[in-house]
């Protein structure tokens, strides 16, 4: 899946589609972002990031939080992943 397969799931009129949307969109850059910091720290980057590698490494545990609590509410909420 990617980004662009979300995109009708995210205009739907029915929230339990918006909410996989919304859980998979975040789950996409989640795992860029991961990929790109396991990437950094092997030197296999084409660039250098301009912020500090403990930025993304926060960024990418405040992601897991949120992918946990969407996960914990679809759960209550009968949304099926």
């Amino acid at each position: 899946m990617t980004l662009q397969d979300t995109i009708e799931m995210m205009n739907s009129a029915d929230f339990k589609e918006r909410f996989k949307a919304e859980f998979y969109q975040l789950k996409l850059r989640h795992e860029g972002l991961h990929r790109m910091l396991s990437d950094y720290k092997g030197n296999r980057l084409p660039f250098v990031p301009k912020c500090p590698i403990g930025l993304l490494e926060a960024q990418l545990d405040v992601m897991e939080q949120y992918l946990d609590i969407l996960e914990q509410r679809a759960e209550i909420e009968g949304v099926e992943l």
